[in-house]
């Protein structure tokens, strides 16, 4: 505790010890006094390494039989197991994006071609590209909204489920796990962008092909 690069020193109590082993050892394991090391669980005010190698000195220097155990060296492999599912899931949303603007291109352009007739008519009358184009992008505003509303009620179904299940686990590593309101609103956020996305996609798709048509 004199230490300043440390600041929180807290013994574990021997309950607690016996707690935690008990999946390993048994309910008898306190029964048979077999010998439990000491614990101490250490803050530290940085999460730098060389206070992690300072503080790992000073222990040495107060008892050479003392080992001290980094969190960070435990919990590096599950850091980076998260870090690339993290990666994959913004790599998902990558090309549900693509495929999102490809569905919205192919469905208006098949309006185009099914109501030519129509859009002719209507351009004689003097409705301009872009009126036409507005007309389409409502419909599809429509339709990725209701879909957009569906998907984030399943969405947020989901991760209720999910979270009752890391809940249940009863993990203090999964029970860190909780959402910011930096990820709350990224979660809003996403459907009303797929939403965009759509009227953009179907806007440039049916004044490209109108270009073309007439």
């Amino acid at each position: 505790r004199g230490q300043s690069d440390v600041a929180r020193a807290t013994p574990v109590p021997q309950a607690d010890l016996a707690r935690m082993l008990q999946p390993w050892l048994g309910s008898d394991a306190a029964a048979a006094e077999l010998p439990v090391p000491a614990l101490i669980d250490v803050d530290l005010a940085s999460d730098g390494g060389a206070a992690v190698r300072r503080v790992t000195a000073a222990v040495t220097r107060a008892s050479g039989a003392a080992r001290v155990d980094s969190h960070a060296t435990w919990l590096g492999p599950v850091g980076r197991l998260l870090d690339t599912a993290a990666w994959l899931a913004g790599v998902i949303i990558l090309l549900m994006l693509g495929a999102t603007a490809a569905v919205v291109m192919l469905a208006a352009r098949a309006g185009l071609e099914a109501h030519r007739g129509t859009i002719e008519v209507i351009h004689m009358l003097g409705a301009t590209d872009r009126q036409v184009a507005r007309l389409f992008q409502r419909r599809i505003a429509l339709d990725a909204g209701i879909g957009a509303g569906v998907g984030s009620v399943l969405a947020t179904i989901a991760i209720w489920i999910v979270a009752r299940q890391v809940g249940a686990l009863e993990s203090e590593l999964l029970g860190g796990m909780t959402l910011a309101m930096r990820d709350l609103a990224m979660l809003v956020a996403l459907p009303l962008g797929f939403v965009a996305l759509a009227v953009l996609a179907a806007r440039l798709a049916v004044l490209a092909q109108m270009r073309r048509m007439l």
